[in-house]
């Protein structure tokens, strides 16, 4: 699928993040008839097995909605692939991806040209992950068809630049397609990040305070309670360098503000982290947008309140002739 024909069917330029634990077939599902694309990681699908029965649910369910609502057929979805040499179950997740011609491939912490080349084998579009431009450049070079800028203040793994740094030097050599991540949760971030030069938002903490998240209900709550203040970047609980809310840190009995560096080397994602309290499972990623979370709903309703947000944003900004 081409950027242009993935866009013409959403209601709003947004990619549902990928969420460890937390996405599931009923959140995509949700997403994608609402509007957006709809993504999470294969290693949600556990045991491995588990990955074809989710690839055919989420297509089953997205037809069916097509069908019914051919004046308003589904967004497209997207699969999230850890290309780390700790995740020993790529090459099958991969198989099921070609197999089911999942329409876009999300890869992250790591670019394979292999990998790529299995994607575009069906027509697939591969999006990276990257924090600046040494990963973005590395990741293009071996074959990703589009770039997601992970900036300053993103939900989980995230990078230190800012978003205007991040997508102004990007789009000085590249001009695939871009989503932007970082502390967008409004219609008028959207908006924003497109004026800066990206094709879509990259939105996750939002998804996570909705009925069909598979999320705790105090993990949600936390959310909707928060605000930037309450975010901690540190690398302490997978390597790498990621924001997680203070709650669930404090509740784990450590002090957000005393942690100590972890060794990168630890990395593990089949395991969910490298120490007792497991990342994402008892430590909470979530991004530093979370003020604009005001209570847990349906995704329908958050997308409704995105889109309407998106169309008063562009309303308002509109040139003045003069």
């Amino acid at each position: 699928m081409s950027p242009e024909s993935i866009k013409a069917r959403l209601r709003i330029p947004v990619i549902g993040a990928p969420l460890f634990i937390v996405s599931n077939p009923d959140l995509v599902i949700a997403q994608c008839t609402s509007g957006v694309i709809g993504s999470f990681p294969a290693l949600n699908a556990r045991p491995p097995a588990m990955l074809e029965q989710w690839l055919i649910r989420i297509r089953e369910a997205l037809a069916a909605w097509d069908e019914a609502h051919p004046e308003r057929p589904s967004a497209p979805y997207a699969v999230n692939q850890i290309v780390h040499k700790s995740n020993d179950r790529l090459e099958h997740d991969v198989a099921m991806c070609v197999k089911y011609k999942v329409p876009m491939v999300i890869t992250s912490l790591g670019a394979r040209p292999e990998l790529n080349d299995a994607v575009h084998s069906y027509g697939g579009l591969v999006m990276h992950d990257v924090i600046d431009q040494f990963f973005a450049r590395k990741a293009v070079e071996k074959g990703a068809d589009g770039l997601i800028l992970v900036a300053s203040g993103a939900g989980g793994h995230a990078g230190r630049q800012s978003p205007f740094a991040l997508v102004n030097e990007t789009r000085a050599w590249f001009d695939g397609p871009i989503a932007l991540s970082g502390s967008i949760a409004s219609g008028a971030g959207v908006l924003a990040a497109e004026a800066m030069g990206a094709d879509f938002a990259y939105i996750g903490s939002g998804f996570i305070a909705t009925h069909e998240a598979q999320a705790s209900e105090d993990y949600k709550q936390a959310i909707v309670n928060g605000s930037a203040k309450d975010i901690v970047y540190t690398n302490l609980f997978t390597g790498v360098h990621g924001n997680y809310l203070r709650a669930s840190i404090e509740r784990s009995g450590l002090d957000p503000e005393n942690l100590p560096e972890s060794d990168p080397s630890k990395m593990n994602f089949n395991s969910g982290g490298n120490m007792e309290r497991k990342a994402w499972k008892d430590i909470w990623g979530c991004g530093q947008g979370i003020g604009a979370i005001r209570e847990v709903v349906s995704t329908a309703a958050l997308v409704d309140r995105l889109h309407a947000e998106y169309r008063e944003a562009k309303t308002r900004l509109q040139p003045v002739v003069v």
